[in-house]
């Protein structure tokens, strides 16, 4: 299921963060200067301490979660293509004609994954290539039949074969659904905003306003934000998951 840190770009919501903590700041600096002079005079400064200390502690988390699920889609793409240029390998040996014909469907299969790669999951174009994907799988395990029935050699790789490309496909097909959680990053949010309010109920109690310093503290914690939502979002984005390995496969199977 879709939700808005996976159907919104990222630098969308890292934009929209930023605005919300700057608000944030506003209303904590605007409460901080209607306080009474003896409350301004000795600020809560181990609360805005603490509060920083648990939004550090959240964007490392969940950069962290982020970039572990990217080197795990990176990890299923090298998987996958292993499988299917094993599998590749051994319909070599099968006997005419049924070779060439399962040849082929590994080679249509192959462009089908990478088709794949550059949709959305979820999105109609989506469902239609997953659908396509599994006829194909369909079709070469009835020519994969096909071969047994001819008394090919090589039964057992070709059967073991098999069953690795459709393990491989369901397993990065898992990868590629597996996101951030949605209150993990929601709690990042609200820990971000309640951080930028008390840092501004601060400064108003001090009668300071360290905009600058303020602008730049709110502009790289969105640039994190941003690149941990990138990472987040597999088909999109400056950080996708490269195909090389697939396309390196699909250029050494020829036509």
């Amino acid at each position: 299921m879709g939700s808005l840190f996976t159907d919104w770009d990222a630098w969308m919501i890292a934009a929209a963060l930023a605005a919300a903590m700057l608000a944030g700041w506003a209303a904590g600096w605007w409460w901080g200067r209607r306080q009474p002079k003896a409350a301004s005079e000795a600020p809560a400064s181990k609360f805005n301490d603490a509060s920083m200390a648990i939004l550090g502690l959240l964007l490392a988390f969940t950069f962290s979660m982020s970039l572990s699920k990217h080197d795990q889609r990176r990890l299923m793409v090298v998987t996958d293509s292993n499988s299917i240029g094993d599998f590749y390998t051994c319909a070599s040996l099968v006997q005419e004609p049924v070779r060439q014909k399962l040849q082929g469907e590994i080679r249509a299969y192959v462009e089908h994954r990478l088709a794949l790669a550059k949709e959305r999951i979820g999105d109609p174009e989506s469902q239609k290539s997953l659908h396509e994907i599994q006829e194909l799988q369909n079709r070469m395990q009835a020519l994969v039949s096909e071969a047994i029935a001819g008394g090919t050699p090589v039964v057992v790789p070709l059967v073991n074969t098999l069953n690795e490309v459709t393990s491989s496909h369901a397993a990065r097909l898992a990868a590629v659904r597996d996101r951030l959680a949605p209150s993990i990053v929601m709690l990042l949010f609200l820990s971000a905003i309640i951080s930028m309010a008390l840092m501004g109920a601060q400064q108003g109690a001090s009668g300071e306003h360290h905009f600058g310093a303020t602008l730049g503290f709110v502009i790289l914690v969105s640039l994190v934000v941003y690149v941990t939502l990138d990472l987040n979002q597999p088909q999109r984005g400056l950080i996708t998951v490269s195909q090389e390995p697939m396309q390196r496969l699909l250029a050494g199977m020829g036509e």
